[in-house]
């Protein structure tokens, strides 16, 4: 009998685990899709696309309306972006806020999942410091708006920073934001935590490898068997450079008081291609990061000071943008190519997450026979 009692409560245990692992089983994979190209196939084309992987949220960097209207109706969760140069008539001008959100989102809203609203990409690093001071106004009239238009609670409010905005991040322990702007990353913060809204960055392992480039480093940032790193201040070992790089900005938000802030890697990702003098760009590199971070980020291990759960992640990018400036790298970042083939296989086809979810009904499905036994 005391057996016997056991097994139905565990075997309501393994089914609803096994029912949250299937409802959050790829939510935190994103992918970002930007347009600075002359041969990138129609929104139409990239929505069937998406719906045949495991991608579940798309990042925009502005608001095509002919994507936000391709994506209706697929479930896919998109972030849409107000540009940089909108911040100042976005801050000084709430009829304005509400005129932006009006047309980029309620027009679209709810056949298309909007679900963030980004104002600017790293703010925080521009040089003019008017603008600087301009990025939370901007925020919190955008934030108005929604109110206003009872979406509120259901779409956020962030922007987008670099991994620069840290002024320390090694060992992951001592991160701490640059102290230039500490008033207004705490105003940011105070918004994000009174709103319930994520705090979105790009941890690029790709650009700590070009600043050390000895072989344990690039195994350390393609997540590849290497020695570890300890971190002096926990004693914790850290086996990778994203789990390191993400944990430094727990430590910035905890050490400012706004630790539970949510955390969202808003890009990160590896190039199959570059200049002669950008260091690692290879394929096999950039499959073996994408692929070893989507594994990671499956596996629900979490970092080692936020275990447990996976940081929701844009991977950059969906497809190379062929008109990007810069150097060489710039342009080799897409995981599919213009005619929808992939540039390599990262892991995100749907069979491939079938896969990994049999992985888990077996180990259920094993403890539970073993406990029957």
């Amino acid at each position: 009998m005391r057996k016997s009692s056991h097994i139905i409560p565990y075997f309501l245990l393994c089914s609803s685990l096994l029912c949250f692992y299937s409802a959050r089983a790829e939510s935190f994979i994103g992918v970002n899709y930007g347009i600075v190209a002359d041969n990138l196939p129609p929104p139409e084309a990239t929505a069937k696309l998406l719906q045949s992987t495991s991608i579940e949220k798309v990042r925009l960097y502005g608001t095509e309306p002919g994507i936000i209207k391709a994506l209706a109706n697929t479930g896919v969760g998109i972030v849409i972006g107000a540009a940089n140069a909108d911040i100042p008539a976005l801050a000084s001008d709430p009829e304005f806020a509400g005129n932006w959100v009006g047309s980029n989102v309620v027009a679209h809203y709810p056949a298309s999942k909007i679900i963030v609203v980004t104002v600017g990409n790293e703010v925080m690093l521009s040089t003019d410091q008017n603008l600087v001071s301009q990025l939370l106004p901007a925020m919190q009239n955008v934030q108005n708006a929604l109110n206003a238009a009872s979406l509120g609670g259901k779409i956020k409010v962030s922007t987008v920073h670099a991994m620069a905005v840290l002024s320390q991040s090694d060992p992951p322990s001592s991160g701490a934001f640059n102290p230039k702007n500490g008033d207004t990353m705490k105003a940011l913060l105070e918004f994000h935590k009174a709103n319930g809204s994520p705090f979105m960055i790009n941890p690029y392992p790709f650009f700590a490898y070009q600043g050390d480039s000895r072989p344990e480093t690039l195994s350390f940032c393609l997540f590849q068997p290497n020695p570890g790193r300890v971190d002096s201040g926990t004693g914790i070992k850290y086996m990778n450079m994203f789990d390191a790089q993400v944990d430094a900005v727990h430590s910035a938000l905890k050490a400012m008081g706004f630790k539970d802030i949510e955390i969202v890697v808003a890009e990160t990702g590896w190039p199959y291609k570059g200049d002669s003098n950008e260091l690692g760009t290879s394929m096999d590199n950039a499959k073996a990061y994408n692929g070893n971070l989507i594994n990671h980020l499956r596996s629900m291990v979490g970092t080692p000071l936020m275990p447990g759960k996976s940081v929701d992640t844009y991977i950059f990018a969906l497809y190379d943008e062929n008109l990007k400036p810069g150097p060489g790298s710039e342009r080799a970042f897409g995981l599919f190519k213009p005619d929808l083939s992939m540039t390599y296989d990262a892991g995100l086809s749907k069979s491939t997450q079938v896969l990994h979810l049999n992985r888990h009904y077996k180990f259920f499905f094993f403890i539970h026979s073993y406990i029957l036994s």
